[in-house]
């Protein structure tokens, strides 16, 4: 118990320190979750050995997991799985797994790395949602355009993945996957189904619960704790991946809340970020084996680069095919379509899955993890560069000094001052939207009052800025992002 002890102190104080770390790198540009991984390489069993993953570490790291996938199944909107949008992140996922099917098994590289099955294909088809959120939270993306058709797109690569776990690396035949999945999602029908009807009804238990739900008895948080461990069990019961019965419960979670609810979102949140997952990436970078992955940089960067190919590619091709619901920018698109090729959570899975029946070695499922955990330091970084790029408008700009090279300077402060107006805009709507909202609640305290101060002088601002550009702020309540200088 004494080792169980240490390894989980040294752990918490890993996951501690992380954020802080973080937060003072210029630019913030490695997310805490690098260095999670990081540091569990560093100090796990293949590095410096102060980290012992015992069964008891193991157990909080699957719960860690478990956490994830439920928060992850949690922000996703039925509708927006229903919509024109999901529709569309549902056929461009189909499309990269059937690529990544071809590429797997006509390139000889893959035979060679002995890597050339089923679990690389869905290893190559993931997106990390559950790793993104808070990503996109950090850096205000989350409620954007550019947010939302990550959120859409990256469902699907989360959950598409699962469901393929589930049947196409099954040891059963067909006819009983089939069997197990269907009673399986009879079982999470009447998960959801049950409390659904109390709710509608107004049934006394459903008071009871509501009514204690911030008291010592905590009860709707140990109802949604029930959910999650339960599903995860019946899925270790069925020999299904436990990701599958935790995406599910946070799937019925939603369901069950289609608002949400703000208390029992802080006090998951508070659980999940503040103690188990932490604890699922450093266990997660204690399983990499760093010199197995040093022994094959030729699959650590040719992983990498095909997940580029076969996730961010057709992301972006269906991003400019479908004007309908994405107007975006070719840089925006870019931009969605790098962070929607982050991946992890589904590659530690697989990769255990497939180490585990056999079709697959340590080494190189180490090697798999690495560059699962390389693309949520690169990928958030390219697309965090892109995003900002894509608001200077660097090709315009570039035509314009070829143009009157001798106003460079005044050109190049003129775009970047476009590109922040857009960035403020941003923040000022987010933020007026939230005022309006506890003003129609009637909530509003003294510090919200001191925020709509703050809103009507950005707007004032804004308004002095967009007549500086010759708009008129009675015309145009917006820079549109669009928006280009008229040649000079």
């Amino acid at each position: 118990m004494t080792q169980e002890l240490v390894s989980l102190t040294i752990i918490m104080a890993v996951a501690a320190v992380s954020p802080i770390v973080a937060q003072l790198i210029p630019g913030r540009f490695i997310p805490q979750t690098v260095l999670l991984l990081v540091t569990g390489a560093a100090l796990g069993p293949y590095g410096l050995g102060v980290i012992e993953v015992n069964d008891a570490v193991k157990l909080l790291s699957e719960l860690g997991m478990a956490f994830l996938f439920l928060l992850a199944g949690y922000e996703i909107d039925p509708k927006r799985l229903a919509g024109h949008q999901g529709k569309v992140g549902l056929v461009t996922w189909i499309i990269t797994l059937g690529l990544a099917g071809l590429v797997v098994t006509l390139l000889p590289f893959f035979a060679k790395q002995g890597i050339n099955g089923i679990a690389t294909v869905i290893a190559l088809t993931t997106t990390a949602l559950g790793t993104l959120m808070p990503i996109l939270k950090e850096r205000n993306l989350e409620g954007t355009p550019i947010g939302d058709a990550i959120i859409s797109y990256g469902t699907w690569g989360e959950l598409g993945p699962i469901l393929a776990m589930a049947i196409l690396l099954s040891t059963r035949t067909d006819w009983q996957t089939m069997l197990v999945l269907g009673a399986f999602l009879t079982i999470c029908l009447l998960c959801a189904m049950l409390p659904t009807k109390a709710l509608k009804t107004g049934h006394r238990l459903y008071r009871f619960l509501t009514e204690n739900a911030n008291t010592s008895s905590q009860t709707l948080m140990r109802l949604t704790t029930f959910l999650l461990i339960f599903l995860v069990t019946i899925s270790a019961l069925f020999e299904l991946d436990a990701v599958l019965g935790a995406f599910a419960a946070g799937f019925i979670l939603r369901y069950i809340i289609p608002d949400g609810s703000k208390s029992l979102e802080m006090k998951l949140e508070g659980v999940g970020y503040g103690f188990l997952i932490p604890v699922f990436f450093v266990v997660s970078g204690a399983a990499i084996n760093v010199r197995a992955v040093a022994g094959r940089p030729a699959l650590l960067v040719a992983f990498i680069v095909m997940l580029m190919l076969i996730r961010a590619v057709p992301v972006y091709v269906a991003l400019s095919l479908d004007k309908r619901e994405n107007p975006l920018s070719s840089h925006h698109r870019v931009t969605v379509a790098l962070y929607c090729t982050t991946a992890l959570p589904i590659i530690v899975a697989v990769t255990s899955l497939a180490v585990k029946v056999g079709t697959m070695q340590g080494d190189t499922a180490s090697t798999l993890v690495a560059a699962g955990a390389i693309t949520v330091f690169l990928m958030p970084l390219l697309g965090s560069i892109t995003y900002q790029v894509a608001d200077v408008h660097p090709v315009t700009a570039v035509r314009e000094i070829a143009h009157t090279p001798s106003d460079w300077r005044t050109i190049v402060h003129e775009h970047a001052q476009v590109r922040a107006l857009l960035h403020h805009q941003d923040r000022l709507k987010r933020m007026a939207e939230t005022l309006d909202a506890l003003e129609k609640m009637g909530t509003m305290g003294h510090g919200d009052e001191y925020r709509a101060e703050l809103v009507k002088r950005a707007r004032r601002e804004i308004d002095r800025q967009l007549k500086e550009l010759g708009l008129d702020p009675q015309l145009t309540t917006q820079l549109p992002h669009n928006y280009r200088y008229p040649k000079n």
